[in-house]
């Protein structure tokens, strides 16, 4: 609103505008009322904006990023409030309204009068009318946020572990919170009273995928239950929470996220009309019952409902702004797309995604033991999209949302990327089509601001934000933003950037060519001659990636080991509880029995948890950082090698027994394993891959779920490539077939090698090969018919890795300086971590649940009024006397009041996840 001349109204003067309320809606309120004076060229009105909090408007939807890395979430352009019309008074506490004299009161007693008054002051945080709940704590603000932050680590250091939390609420904010404490170290418990996560949102199918999602993270969920008491010691210290089902959780810290209630109080004290549940009512136009007075966002009464989302919000603001400046647009309706933001974890839902639509269809992909659910919501002739819930794999999501209520380009199977469909481009929406609902941007408007057809081009996504709006918001639509961009650019005939990151120009590929043709061999060489800055958690790990695949060298050598990730500065995968596991190499699976004897007596030496993979290899978990070395210094003195579980290399070979002793054997499965193992051990590559030797078609190794699968002929050998387990499991596709020993290898080093230099950041040889222009075509042309004259250049790079290949641990043991990375703390190397708390269970130790890890703490706290133990009815044994005296406490026959659904569903799975990436 800078450099314009104000315009006066019939009274010779701006009209004045007050905001109750600081938050997103007042924002967006504010910018249309400037954009629109703008566009006029005059100022016609001035806003005053009053704020309860201090800070200026920001991004309430991203509190959950507040958790973990104090990110500044102001909205938009701060200059916004710098105009002269405008003006934010943070820390100012309305507390009066007079809408016949039309002004306000601000605590301590100051009147403000205004022509027109916006009520943008949102909602609270519900607290349950329940004992004791003054001591529980809400998540609504950065002050909220940044309590429970510095809270976590107090308890933490007064306790000497992490601090047990209980989160009441299992929506959409509960979930960010219970996720975001986990993450900061506590260990998390959520309380939810439906019988599945998400219910409002989700049918019980997405919620029990939802479930076995948040149980894998770690999180404890006690669901089909609420809380009737926090319980509290004496002197005011919570200790725990009671929940209607009879049992009680040990708790330090509580956290209610259980819904939200309107501000409405000064409105109710005016006599304004209030919704039956609260809020100030509006029509479509955004009026209240009083004149001149509006309401926009989760204030807001609109057919009854008050909505906590941003798209309402949003839309009711440039309705008010609009009718403000004499025009005539009305609220289109209650947009309820929610997607979680939950790290790790997709989730997203909209429209009718319950089915509730006379005589519709859904159509449903479910895989529980994935935590993958997809379903689509179709009218009864499946054309017309409804809706649709995805967990596990939300990208349908984002093509589809925009089709809300049209015909769908293909039919409804098609988008169930979970089942391995490929749905139609998004970008080939149409320009009509709304593609950012929060901020109501249609395709076309994105399209024209690429094409530039109203000013300056947007080539880029930043700017293409920018200018749009489109993904400025919750971010949900930015994937097809981006889609939109690449295919207009290209359509123009412009070049679409495949920079790796910001501070890399060039892609993975080309990135890879130029360190080796030009033989860098550190971090600081190319960040010299192609990036700016520092490096951030993209380039960094794929620079280290390159390098140790060019160099053969020292992984953590040479400045490299701060690019690396945690697992691979550790040389170890680490666990849920922080320990982390020991996986030695067994090449195709083969051990004598005396290699066996080792590994035993290291696992009871160190008690160790032991399991044997679908790897073929003998996982111990539970060694502290300080003990990997003599753990390791055993095992090598024995010739076991690392297994590198930790590294984006080669994971393992797995083989059947063969001809050696099979009946069914055609071709000696083991040798060939073992060989293969052998010579690709140690090479880092974008992503973990495996192989599998079977010893005949009856394909017991089950090649064919491998990267590289090789089967046995009569003949000689088939060759598969490009399968793989995971996420998104495919099948090998045949390459070659009756090949012999050496051309089976040569081929295999060809393949290898050109999926190292071509392949994308964290891309799996699938994904790679289904992207390559031509497919697995292309590939056997350069393979195997050495289409690009490389097969020479690849076969001897691959010569090169095998000639200088040298075991990580052994390499480190050898060196006084690489062993000083392993120890817990810095000031007392052979401290073991307190926090590390173990049970017994079927023998053998494994991580304890938040309950159990409560009754230790109860045990050792000792109350003012009762044991812990006594308080919750947990019975806790001493120590095992067998365990060392250093390693990690353990509770010998734990136990929690804890329903035998809930332990099986979250605390079992979440140990097996908690180790996803542990070597197979």
């Amino acid at each position: 609103m800078d450099n314009v001349t104000p315009a006066p109204d019939h009274s010779g003067t701006p009209r004045r505008v007050v905001v109750i309320g600081g938050g997103p809606a007042a924002h967006r309120f504010t910018e249309a009322m400037a954009a629109r004076a703008t566009a006029a060229g005059s100022i016609a009105h001035t806003v005053t904006v009053f704020g309860e909090e201090p800070h200026l408007p920001y991004d309430r939807v991203a509190l959950s990023r507040r958790l973990v890395d104090s990110e500044d979430l102001t909205l938009g352009d701060t200059t916004l409030w710098d105009a002269e019309a405008i003006s934010y008074r943070g820390g100012s506490t309305v507390v009066g309204l007079d809408a016949e004299t039309k002004a306000i009161t601000l605590e301590g007693g100051e009147r403000v009068d205004y022509d027109d008054l916006v009520f943008a002051t949102g909602s609270a945080a519900t607290v349950p009318p329940i004992p004791g709940a003054e001591a529980g704590h809400v998540y609504r603000t950065l002050e909220d946020v940044d309590f429970l932050v510095g809270e976590i680590t107090r308890l933490r250091e007064r306790l000497g572990r992490p601090a047990n939390v209980v989160v009441v609420g299992g929506g959409l904010l509960g979930l960010e919170a219970a996720g975001g404490l986990a993450r900061l170290g506590a260990a998390s418990t959520l309380v939810h009273s439906g019988n599945w996560l998400m219910s409002a949102q989700l049918d019980e199918g997405a919620g029990q995928a939802l479930g076995r999602l948040i149980g894998a993270q770690g999180i404890t969920l006690a669901l089909g239950t609420r809380p009737t008491e926090i319980l509290r010691s004496p002197t005011g210290r919570v200790l725990g929470v009671a929940l209607g089902n009879g049992t009680q959780l040990h708790a330090d810290l509580v956290v209610f996220s259980i819904g939200i209630t309107p501000r409405d109080e000064i409105a109710r004290a005016a006599g304004l009309d209030l919704g039956p549940r609260g809020g100030i009512v509006i029509g479509d136009d955004c009026r209240t019952s009083a004149a001149d007075i509006w309401a926009i966002g989760e204030v807001a009464s609109i057919n009854g409902v008050c909505v906590g989302l941003v798209a309402p919000a949003n839309a009711m603001a440039e309705v008010a702004a609009d009718r403000l400046h004499g025009g005539e647009a009305l609220f289109p309706g209650i947009d309820d797309a929610t997607k979680l933001k939950l790290s790790g974890v997709e989730v997203a839902s909209f429209g009718d995604a319950l089915g509730r639509t006379e005589h519709c269809l859904e159509v449903v992909y479910a895989d529980p033991a994935r935590g993958l659910y997809q379903k689509i919501v179709v009218t009864g002739d499946a054309k017309t999209l409804l809706g649709g819930i995805f967990v596990g794999d939300a990208s349908p999501y984002t093509s589809l949302r925009p089709l809300l209520g049209r015909e769908l380009p293909a039919e409804p199977g098609a988008y169930l990327s979970a089942a391995g469909a490929e749905p139609p481009a998004g970008s080939d929406l149409p320009d009509d089509v709304q593609l950012c609902s929060c901020n109501n941007v249609s395709v076309g408007a994105v399209r024209e601001a690429i094409r530039g057809d109203h000013g300056e081009a947007c080539t880029e996504l930043g700017p293409l934000k920018a200018c749009t709006r489109a993904g400025t918001q919750c971010g949900s639509c930015v994937p097809l933003v981006k889609k939109i961009l690449e295919t207009e650019l290209q359509k123009a005939g412009i070049e679409v950037s495949t920079a790796l990151c910001e501070h890399i120009v060039f892609s993975r590929s080309e990135l890879f060519e130029s360190v080796r043709i030009l033989q860098l061999t550190s971090f600081d060489e190319i960040m010299e001659r192609f990036g700016t800055g520092l490096g951030c958690d993209i380039c960094k790990p794929t620079i280290a990636s390159i390098l140790a695949t060019q160099t053969n060298g020292y992984v953590l050598d040479a400045g490299r080991g701060g690019l690396q990730d945690t697992n691979d500065r550790a040389l170890a995968n680490m666990q849920k509880d922080g320990t982390y596991s020991v996986v030695p190499r067994i090449p195709g699976g083969e051990i004598t029995p005396a290699k066996l004897k080792v590994i035993a007596e290291v696992a009871e030496q160190y008690n160790l948890y032991t399991k044997i993979t679908g790897g073929q290899r003998i996982d111990m978990f539970g060694a502290r950082l300080e003990q990997l070395p003599e753990i390791w210094t055993i095992l090598v003195d024995a010739g076991f090698e690392s297994g590198q579980a930790y590294g984006k290399s080669l994971r393992t070979v797995k083989s059947c027994v063969g001809s050696t002793w099979c009946r069914f054997g055609v071709q000696d499965a083991v040798s060939m394993a073992i060989q293969l193992e052998l010579r690709y051990r140690g090479l880092r590559s974008p992503h973990k891959f495996k192989l599998g030797v079977s010893g005949c078609a009856r394909e017991c190794a089950e090649a064919r779920g491998k990267d590289i699968g090789i089967i046995a002929t009569d003949q000689g050998w088939n060759l598969y490539v490009g399968g793989n387990g995971g996420f998104q499991p495919a099948h090998a596709q045949l390459l070659a077939q009756d090949l012999d020993d050496d051309t089976l290898i040569a081929y295999i080093d060809r393949y290898l090698m050109y999926y190292i230099r071509t392949g994308d950041r964290l891309q799996r040889t699938a994904r790679w090969q289904e992207e390559l222009p031509g497919g697995l075509e292309h590939v056997r042309d350069v393979v195997v018919n050495d289409s690009l004259g490389l097969a020479a250049e690849l076969e001897l790079a691959m010569a090169a890795h095998v000639g200088s290949y040298e075991d990580e641990w052994a390499a480190t043991l050898k060196d006084p300086e690489r062993l000083r990375r392993f120890r817990s703390f810095v000031n007392a190397p052979t401290t073991p971590d307190p926090a590390i708390v173990q049970v017994l269970e079927r023998g053998q130790p494994r991580p304890a649940w938040p309950g159990e890890r409560a009754a230790r703490a109860d045990a050792a706290e000792a109350p003012e009024t009762q044991t812990g133990a006594d308080f919750f009815g947990v019975s806790v044994n001493e120590p095992d006397d067998s365990a060392p005296a250093s390693g990690p406490v353990l509770l010998a026959g734990a136990r929690i009041p804890m329903r035998p659904a809930d332990r099986t569903e979250t605390g079992r799975h979440s140990a097996a996840a908690g180790a996803h990436d542990k070597g197979e």
